[in-house]
């Protein structure tokens, strides 16, 4: 009976040994926390600061996957930032050293761990849900795209051109700051299911219903490429439609002031044409040849104004 009680106050303990997570981390702690056997390289990697564009990788080192995964957020001002989170897995234990961006607060997935230990789930799976709470972020991030597009083509032709302007540039920048994090996500995911990640002795740590698990978050990163290819489009649509805007609206301008320029150029004749002061000219013996040349201007113009009303050029 005891010994029943022991082993029941012991499982906890062993379970919380299967995922350790670290933020941060100093070197003595991240020492003590990782498994026996990490190559000095993958240590030194780990050991780097973080980087504000990671490019995820899983890859296997013998008796233990190394990976570096990366955790797309928004901050409070709108800035699109990657939180990187380095990876250990073996069979016996997973551990994710997280390394929060300078000047932003570190991301969470407390859910998704407490739900894996609660569960009891094998690293391999728990490593799972790191990759699946990525995708999900990253579908997330896509739909946010989504929703500024719409704005933007709600308010094309009523917000100002500088401001429509610059947040079509912030947009288009952040939807390729988050592909060049995406695509290598994917490829990450991808490994898993291609066999490549298995260890030594061809001992995998991600058996075929784990890799089923892998497939749904490979699929989940496949549509969020694929939605923000249809983002990177509808964006364009957007800026071709403002630019086509913009040159309507100077092809406007230019019409307008052809128009003026047109309406003024018959009274520059006229007048330059009675200007002359040659002698022979019969309207400067007349006694209203003043009243005759402003006459002469008066229905030219308003026979041009006619005209181009009749055109919808004005």
């Amino acid at each position: 009976m005891a010994d029943e009680q022991a082993l029941k106050s012991e499982a906890p303990v062993n379970r919380e040994q299967r995922w350790i997570d670290l933020c941060d981390p100093d070197e003595a702690t991240l020492r003590a926390a990782l498994p026996p056997g990490i190559h000095e390289t993958a240590m030194g990697r780990i050991l780097l600061p973080a980087r504000p564009e990671p490019r995820p990788r899983l890859e296997s080192q013998g008796t233990y996957i190394f990976g570096v995964l990366a955790f797309p957020a928004v901050s409070a001002d709108g800035v699109v930032v990657f939180q990187e989170v380095d990876v250990i897995a073996n069979l016996d234990v997973l551990v994710t050293i997280r390394k929060t961006p300078v000047g932003h607060t570190a991301c969470e997935f407390d859910d998704t761990r407490n739900a894996a230990l609660r569960n009891g789930s094998p690293p391999g799976l728990c490593l799972h849900m790191v990759v699946d709470e990525i995708a999900e972020r990253f579908l997330t991030m896509v739909e946010g795209f989504d929703e500024s597009i719409d704005e933007l083509e709600d308010h094309v032709t009523d917000w100002p051109a500088t401001q429509l302007r610059g947040r079509i540039s912030k947009i288009r920048h952040d939807i390729l700051h988050v592909r060049r994090v995406l695509a290598p996500t994917r490829d990450a995911a991808r490994a898993v299911l291609d066999d490549r990640t298995e260890l030594d002795g061809d001992i995998s740590l991600f058996p075929r219903d784990v890799e089923l698990h892998f497939a749904d978050a490979y699929d989940k990163l496949l549509r969020a490429t694929d939605g923000l290819d249809l983002a990177r489009d509808l964006l364009s649509g957007v800026r071709d439609f403002h630019q086509a805007q913009v040159a309507n609206d100077q092809n406007e301008v230019m019409k307008r002031l052809t128009v003026v320029a047109s309406v003024l150029l018959l009274p520059t004749f006229i007048v330059g044409l009675y200007g002359q002061n040659l002698k022979g000219v019969p309207e400067f013996g007349w006694g209203h040849g003043y009243l005759w040349s402003w006459s002469v201007i008066i229905v030219t113009t308003i026979a041009q104004l006619v005209y181009f009303r009749r055109k919808r050029w004005i």
